[in-house]
């Protein structure tokens, strides 16, 4: 049978009016009268009793798993040097013509945005008479790399740019695995205006429109340049030799590394040129720096 309440109350105030010392069990009878749920209860604990309540802490977060564990990975810079190729030995060299050549050349005194104007402008063959848009290349005149392809394709002659069908999208990407965004490059063409039906540039043509992209290398002056596919290569270099044989070397024009490797658009249709393209933009890479 429990105790009334009030009995304890009453025996504790005459031990207090009687001066009695204090006993353990005293505050033992006391919080014991207490209802559980009282909050009173936790505030009256003495100096030397540890509190029963007080803020309760925060629930323990579970542990993180999976992504959340490793969170947002940031993008490893430089994977593209893992295991690359060295630099090869040289290959074909084509000397800078004579200073007296340049004093009569029309083009000499025109800057990267004029020269863009006058290709844009230009009738001096008949890939003009067919075209949408020439396509004079983009990119930085500073820029450290220059890509040289063939000539612009349909998507091409519709906007004006180059490399921005299938095969451009896919330079896109392999410029972006060597750390080197497409804004950073510049990017061109051997002829500005598409041949009919995509054809292979004619000789002629390509003797009429080349004095352009020879002007565009001289004023960039980059560091190296990737020619890709046999048309850009055979053009710059002066030879007929084919591309798997112009490929693994480094070559220079007028003073320039250059590089030879395979067009974007044959490697849509052959994916097994893909890692030896690779390997040769990564040379290509490191020329760069």
């Amino acid at each position: 049978m429990s105790t009334p309440r009030h009995l304890f109350t009453r025996y504790l105030e005459q031990r207090r009016e009687l001066a009695e010392t204090p006993l353990i069990l005293d505050a033992g009878l006391a919080g014991a009268q207490r209802k559980p749920e009282d909050p009173a209860a936790s505030s009256e604990a003495g100096p030397d009793q540890p509190m029963t309540t007080g803020p309760r802490k925060p629930p323990a977060e579970p542990p993180r798993t999976g992504r959340q564990a490793r969170g947002r990975r940031k993008p490893q810079v430089g994977r593209w040097k893992q295991d690359a190729p060295e630099i090869p030995g040289r290959g074909i060299v084509v000397a800078a013509p004579g200073s007296d050549l340049f004093s009569h050349d029309p083009l000499a005194s025109l800057d990267l945005a004029g020269l863009v104007e006058r290709i844009r402008g230009c009738t001096a063959c008949p890939l003009c008479e067919a075209r949408s848009n020439a396509v004079p290349g983009e990119g930085p005149a500073d820029a450290r790399l220059v890509v040289v392809g063939e000539g612009p394709g349909a998507t091409e002659d519709e906007t004006g740019r180059p490399f921005v069908g299938r095969a451009g999208e896919l330079l896109t990407e392999i410029l972006a695995a060597v750390d080197l965004p497409r804004e950073q490059v510049y990017i061109c063409n051997v002829v500005k205006c598409r041949p009919p039906a995509n054809r292979k540039p004619v000789p002629s043509e390509i003797e009429t429109c080349v004095p352009y992209l020879y002007r565009q290398l001289e004023i960039i002056g980059p560091r190296v340049i990737l020619a890709m596919g046999g048309t850009a290569a055979e053009t710059l270099l002066g030879t007929r030799q084919a591309l798997g044989a112009l490929r693994g070397r480094v070559h220079e024009f007028r003073g320039i590394p250059l590089v030879v490797t395979y067009h974007p658009a044959a490697l849509l249709r052959n994916p097994h040129w893909k890692k030896p393209t690779w390997d040769d933009v990564r040379i290509a890479r490191q020329l760069a720096d």
